[in-house]
């Protein structure tokens, strides 16, 4: 006997295919119409059109059933709140001249140093409830709101410590290098060897799988980088990089050069960067929640970056400062009305690509037999209503490891 059956969804969308979508393959999400899935011990067994017996019987009749989203870049693990900044930024305050002030990164640091583990811990749990309340069955959290060896392992170990929550999968990355102490400001390069030392000694206590560099005028050079990103290579991480935020300085071909697996950000990129994308691989994680909540206007060119083959995800980047907010459904909103995404293409970004940034791909991001039962259902009968319908939750039912936890 089956241990789910999900009945009758209007849209059963599969969003497989071979490998990350790129380019025209990006618009197809293969839907079964009135579609069926079964769960047994926590994988999909089959998908179509069934009439075998479960133990629960989930009715999806006129909703459209989806893979879990895949929220693949945020900074869940903080302490604090920047609520006044954003004031700020409503009075045209940009956001490297409050970090030059001190605020920015470093405000969070400094209320981030201050909390206890138990405290960091407990919030933590409640923005993963809210996370997947929206819809998301995994999550990447980085570090980087340490900056030194003592608080950016406390933040790696209330991460670790959250790999039992049975709500969401946590994928961990090591973001020492997200901007330079204020301790530090008179040697940068002390600071770089004691990111160094961080991957070093991170890595031997298996402390997170990816290693990530903010490449950013007011954060790390390409040099710098590059040296943090080799050492890393050395010591077996899995590279990730921040890059074209603000302005492109060439963390893109960076991170062509050493294999990063994603380049985030990419409100800035060149044509010669995308060319390098496409040719390696690289997924480009897009972030719309950012220029939204920094008020800037400018986002990514996923248009371009589509027609030049790079293969693209979204994600929020939930963080205190830029963008607050756990909803991949608005970031989908988003990416439809500023970045000109179809609903095709920013579910297939938000499940299927995004499983494959995080290494994920073989077992997560889509439904297909054999793959684990991540599995979340929308009280709309037509993705398209997906980012139409924004600035609510949309989301009835949430299966995660084949177990029903909304």
């Amino acid at each position: 006997m089956l241990d789910i059956l999900v009945k009758g969804a209007s849209e059963l969308i599969t969003c497989k295919g071979a490998g990350p979508k790129s380019g025209p393959d990006l618009d197809v999400l293969d839907i079964v119409r009135d579609g069926d899935l079964a769960i047994k011990d926590g994988k999909i067994v089959a998908i179509g059109h069934l009439e075998e017996e479960a133990k629960k019987v989930v009715d999806a009749t006129g909703k459209i059933v989806l893979p879990g989203f895949v929220d693949c870049h945020t900074h869940l693990v903080f302490a604090g709140s920047r609520e006044g900044e954003f004031l700020s930024k409503i009075e045209g305050v940009g956001y490297l001249e409050i970090l030059e002030r001190g605020g920015g990164i470093l405000s969070t640091v400094g209320s981030t140093r201050e909390a206890t583990l138990p405290d960091l811990l407990a919030s933590a749990l409640s923005r993963i409830d809210m996370a997947s309340d929206y819809g998301t069955t995994t999550i990447e959290v980085k570090s980087g709101y340490g900056l030194d060896f003592f608080n950016e392992m406390k933040i790696l170990t209330v991460v670790r410590s959250l790999h039992t929550n049975r709500r969401v999968e946590l994928v961990s990355t090591f973001l020492g290098a997200h901007t330079v102490p204020e301790e530090f400001r008179a040697d940068r390069q002390a600071y770089v060897q004691e990111v160094l030392r961080m991957v070093e000694e991170f890595r031997k206590q298996s402390l997170a799988e990816f290693c990530d560099v903010f490449v950013e005028e007011g954060a790390f050079s390409v040099e710098e980088a590059r040296a943090i990103l080799s050492k890393a290579l050395e010591y077996g991480w899995k590279l990730k990089l921040h890059a074209g935020e603000f302005a492109d300085i060439g963390g893109v071909e960076l991170g062509a050069e050493l294999g990063a697996m994603s380049v985030d950000h990419l409100d800035y990129i060149s044509e010669r960067g995308m060319a390098l994308m496409a040719e390696k691989g690289i997924m480009g994680v897009l972030l719309p929640g950012v220029p939204f909540h920094l008020m800037t206007g400018h986002y990514a060119p996923a248009r371009r970056m589509i027609e030049a083959g790079v293969p693209i995800a979204l994600a929020t980047d939930y963080n205190p400062g830029s963008c607050p907010t756990l909803s991949m459904q608005m970031i989908i909103a988003l990416a439809c009305r500023y970045m000109k995404l179809t609903a095709a293409e920013a579910i297939n970004a938000s499940t299927v690509n995004a499983s494959y940034a995080v290494d994920r791909g073989d077992r997560i991001g889509s439904l297909e037999v054999g793959k684990q039962a991540d599995i979340i259902i929308l009280d709309i009968s037509d993705h398209r209503q997906l980012p139409y319908w924004f600035g609510m939750n949309l989301v009835e039912r949430v299966i995660k490891n084949g177990k029903l936890i909304r």
